[in-house]
């Protein structure tokens, strides 16, 4: 009988694949997941330090959501969420959605995951601007290294260089702003002179593109996939203050950092003390039991939509077969139950800086350039001696290299180009974050063994 391993080499065409290698490299193939840790088809166990892929906050195997999945399939497992008709698990999660948002966020559309939620935020700020007859203001305005999704529109926004291959991407009403990266341990200039630099030059692009054509700026709180960047501090303060002067929605992508990851259910307000237009939502949202999206828009933006809509065209035609589906809305509900109860962001805001600290100590690695993070996300930017900063062939290679020793050692992390990128689940503890870094630095302690033994090192 063929293996999943092989029959994934022949039939499946994964995200992100290397089609250089396409049928020819096995797949590590995960059986099953309890708690912080993963099962191969081996049998090897290893500890998840990406979480999925910055899904898990509560932990693999939680019965409660389970249970909660099957009793709403039995009961009613979909209906058509169009028009008029609703369910009561979405229609419930919508309301406690609102709870938990800040300010008037009380408007919930629904999804099937971050990418379809970030691309019908920007129609809904589309759609604001134009029924209120002004089509023109439809320009966005986006970040160099974010990531925003991989739909169309979602993968336009997106600014990472290396996710841009030979797909086709909108670049005519797309603007990519500067990085705001700031990482003082290797900065050559103080926060507050960075952030000055950072929020001119955005107030020189709005003026050269004309606030009057801006409809709105997407920004993740913390660059996730783009590596763990973090903003110097008060930049998402002074961005949403330079969209209030200009008119301009402020769309807030808490797809990985909402949901506990930085210890709070959403980070805008309670992490960086802004209020957005719009705050966009998965992953965590269901612990990546479901697929399941949520775009939580203020209430006087769908107010003033629907006061202005053409009375001709006054249908919202934005939305998917599964938005609000009822059984991903179930797992939501008991996600958020088990989070409250068992206090999973004040466990993150309590471990959190252990987690950032014990990956600080690799700073003194011969082979780490940087290490960046906020609480239960981190990166450790790997680097040859000698060789340049960033994602040269020499330095994709040598995080390959860790992020196989990891792995040896039990350890998943997420590699990308030259950085190891960790999300662990959020019910991690203190003893496994040490063993966590214990293993990362065995694994560049290998790692260097390796350059030295070819003479690289």
């Amino acid at each position: 009988m063929e293996s999943a391993a092989d029959q994934d080499n022949r039939h499946v065409l994964h995200p992100w694949a290397d089609l250089s290698a396409l049928g020819t490299h096995k797949p590590l193939v995960v059986r099953e997941a309890k708690g912080v840790h993963v099962v191969d088809d081996r049998g090897r166990t290893y500890l998840d330090a990406i979480g999925g892929m910055w899904c898990v906050t509560v932990g693999y195997g939680r019965e409660e959501l389970v249970e909660a999945m099957r009793t709403q399939a039995l009961k009613m497992p979909y209906y058509t969420p169009f028009g008029d008709v609703s369910s009561e698990p979405a229609a419930e999660l919508g309301a406690r959605l609102a709870d938990l948002s800040p300010g008037d966020l009380n408007r919930v559309h629904f999804t099937t995951c971050g990418s379809t939620a970030v691309e019908s935020a920007v129609r809904i700020a589309h759609f604001f601007y134009a029924a209120q007859g002004r089509p023109q203001k439809k320009h966005v305005l986006s970040r160099v290294d974010a990531y925003h999704g991989s739909t169309y529109l979602a993968a336009s926004l997106s600014g990472k260089a290396a996710d841009r291959t030979t797909f086709h991407y909108e670049d005519a009403w797309v603007h990519h702003l500067e990085s705001p990266v700031y990482d003082p341990d290797v900065a050559d200039e103080s926060a507050s002179r960075r952030l000055a630099g950072i929020i001119g030059r955005m107030e020189e692009a709005v003026a050269a593109i004309g606030a009057e054509n801006i409809a709105c700026f997407i920004a993740e709180p913390v660059m996730a996939s783009g590596g763990v960047l973090v903003p110097p501090p008060g930049y998402h303060r002074a961005a949403l203050e330079v969209c209030r002067r200009n008119d301009i929605l402020y769309i807030s992508d808490e797809v990985v950092c909402g949901f506990g990851r930085l210890g709070h259910f959403f980070s805008s307000a309670d992490r960086f003390g802004i209020v957005p237009d719009i705050i966009v939502t998965a992953k965590g949202l269901t612990s990546g039991y479901q697929p399941l999206g949520a775009v939580l828009v203020a209430e006087g933006i769908v107010d003033t939509m629907a006061a202005a809509a053409d009375r001709s065209k006054p249908v919202f035609s934005n939305g998917f077969t599964y938005s609000g589906h009822p059984v991903a809305c179930a797992a939501a509900l008991a996600n958020i139950r088990v989070m409250v109860q068992d206090d999973i962001c004040g466990h993150v805001r309590e471990v959190g800086p252990r987690f950032i600290d014990r990956l600080r100590g690799l700073r003194a690695h011969p082979l780490v350039s940087a290490v960046r993070g906020d609480h239960l996300m981190a990166c450790v930017e790997c680097r040859v001696p000698g060789e340049a900063d960033g994602p040269t062939a020499r330095n994709q290679a040598l995080a390959q290299r860790v992020d196989h020793y990891c792995e040896e050692g039990g350890l998943l992390v997420r590699p990308f180009e030259n950085l190891c990128i960790l999300s662990p689940p959020l019910v991690i503890s203190a003893e496994e974050i040490d063993r966590i870094a214990a293993v990362t630095a065995d694994a560049l302690d290998r790692a260097e063994r390796d350059l030295r033994a070819a003479g690289t090192g």
